[in-house]
Protein backbone atom coordinates (compact mmCIF):
# COMPACT_ATOMS: atom_id res chain seq x y z
CA UNK A 1 0.00 0.00 0.00
CA UNK A 2 1.18 3.46 -0.82
CA UNK A 3 -1.33 5.32 0.30
CA UNK A 4 -1.32 8.26 2.95
CA UNK A 5 -2.22 11.16 4.52
CA UNK A 6 -0.06 14.15 4.91
CA UNK A 7 -0.14 17.58 7.00
CA UNK A 8 2.22 20.66 5.22
CA UNK A 9 3.54 23.34 6.88
CA UNK A 10 1.35 23.21 10.07
CA UNK A 11 2.64 26.13 12.47
CA UNK A 12 2.98 25.46 16.61
CA UNK A 13 3.64 28.08 18.59
CA UNK A 14 5.85 26.49 21.87
CA UNK A 15 8.64 26.95 24.08
CA UNK A 16 11.51 25.20 22.81
CA UNK A 17 15.04 25.24 23.06
CA UNK A 18 18.00 24.78 24.87
CA UNK A 19 19.43 28.42 25.89
CA UNK A 20 17.48 30.32 29.05
CA UNK A 21 16.11 32.71 26.99
CA UNK A 22 14.59 30.00 24.77
CA UNK A 23 13.07 28.86 28.14
CA UNK A 24 11.00 31.99 28.74
CA UNK A 25 9.80 32.69 25.27
CA UNK A 26 7.28 30.93 22.81
CA UNK A 27 8.75 30.35 19.04
CA UNK A 28 7.46 28.56 15.83
CA UNK A 29 7.82 25.06 14.62
CA UNK A 30 6.52 23.80 11.26
CA UNK A 31 5.62 20.42 11.40
CA UNK A 32 5.19 18.17 7.80
CA UNK A 33 3.77 15.03 8.44
CA UNK A 34 3.67 12.14 5.94
CA UNK A 35 1.70 9.12 7.67
CA UNK A 36 0.88 5.96 5.61
CA UNK A 37 -2.90 5.26 6.00
CA UNK A 38 -5.23 2.94 3.90
CA UNK A 39 -7.90 5.75 2.14
CA UNK A 40 -9.44 3.03 -0.22
CA UNK A 41 -12.34 2.78 2.70
CA UNK A 42 -12.54 6.90 3.10
CA UNK A 43 -12.55 7.08 -0.88
CA UNK A 44 -15.60 4.84 -0.93
CA UNK A 45 -17.96 5.80 1.88
CA UNK A 46 -16.64 9.78 1.80
CA UNK A 47 -17.10 8.75 5.47
CA UNK A 48 -14.62 11.32 7.93
CA UNK A 49 -15.23 8.68 10.13
CA UNK A 50 -13.15 6.28 7.81
CA UNK A 51 -10.73 8.31 7.14
CA UNK A 52 -7.53 9.81 9.00
CA UNK A 53 -8.86 12.87 10.28
CA UNK A 54 -5.93 15.36 9.31
CA UNK A 55 -7.74 18.08 11.95
CA UNK A 56 -7.73 15.77 14.64
CA UNK A 57 -3.95 15.34 14.03
CA UNK A 58 -3.16 18.45 13.67
CA UNK A 59 -4.47 19.33 16.87
CA UNK A 60 -2.78 16.57 18.55
CA UNK A 61 0.26 17.59 17.26
CA UNK A 62 0.04 21.39 18.65
CA UNK A 63 -1.32 20.01 21.89
CA UNK A 64 1.93 17.39 22.51
CA UNK A 65 4.57 19.95 21.13
CA UNK A 66 3.33 22.85 24.09
CA UNK A 67 2.80 20.58 26.53
CA UNK A 68 5.84 18.59 25.77
CA UNK A 69 8.05 22.04 25.84
CA UNK A 70 11.19 20.23 24.64
CA UNK A 71 14.70 21.10 24.59
CA UNK A 72 15.79 19.60 21.84
CA UNK A 73 13.56 18.97 18.44
CA UNK A 74 14.87 15.25 18.46
CA UNK A 75 12.79 14.58 21.61
CA UNK A 76 10.00 16.69 19.81
CA UNK A 77 10.10 14.31 16.74
CA UNK A 78 10.27 11.03 18.90
CA UNK A 79 7.67 11.47 21.26
CA UNK A 80 5.44 13.05 18.59
CA UNK A 81 5.82 10.05 16.09
CA UNK A 82 5.20 7.50 19.23
CA UNK A 83 2.14 9.31 20.37
CA UNK A 84 0.41 9.75 16.50
CA UNK A 85 1.23 5.68 16.02
CA UNK A 86 0.04 5.24 19.73
CA UNK A 87 -3.37 7.01 19.46
CA UNK A 88 -4.14 6.88 15.45
CA UNK A 89 -2.62 3.33 14.70
CA UNK A 90 -0.35 4.90 11.81
CA UNK A 91 2.28 2.22 10.62
CA UNK A 92 4.44 4.61 9.59
CA UNK A 93 5.17 7.98 9.08
CA UNK A 94 7.83 10.53 8.01
CA UNK A 95 7.80 13.68 10.17
CA UNK A 96 10.06 16.74 9.38
CA UNK A 97 10.22 19.70 12.14
CA UNK A 98 11.77 23.01 11.26
CA UNK A 99 12.86 25.94 13.46
CA UNK A 100 12.75 28.86 11.09
CA UNK A 101 15.40 31.71 12.20
CA UNK A 102 17.16 29.50 14.63
CA UNK A 103 20.52 29.78 12.99
CA UNK A 104 21.44 33.78 10.89
CA UNK A 105 21.82 32.77 7.72
CA UNK A 106 19.82 29.62 7.24
CA UNK A 107 16.13 29.62 6.34
CA UNK A 108 15.38 27.05 9.21
CA UNK A 109 17.21 24.08 10.80
CA UNK A 110 15.33 20.82 11.55
CA UNK A 111 15.12 17.47 12.19
CA UNK A 112 13.54 14.55 9.56
CA UNK A 113 12.75 11.04 10.78
CA UNK A 114 11.09 7.93 9.48
CA UNK A 115 9.23 5.55 12.21
CA UNK A 116 7.56 2.15 11.53
CA UNK A 117 6.87 -0.33 8.33
CA UNK A 118 5.53 1.17 5.10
Amino acid sequence: MADSVFIEGLVVETVVGVYDWEREVTQSLVIDLEMAWDNRVPGHSDDVADALDYATVSGRVETCLKALRPKLLERGAEVLAGILQQEFGVTWLRLTIRKPGAVPGAKAVGVHIERGAR
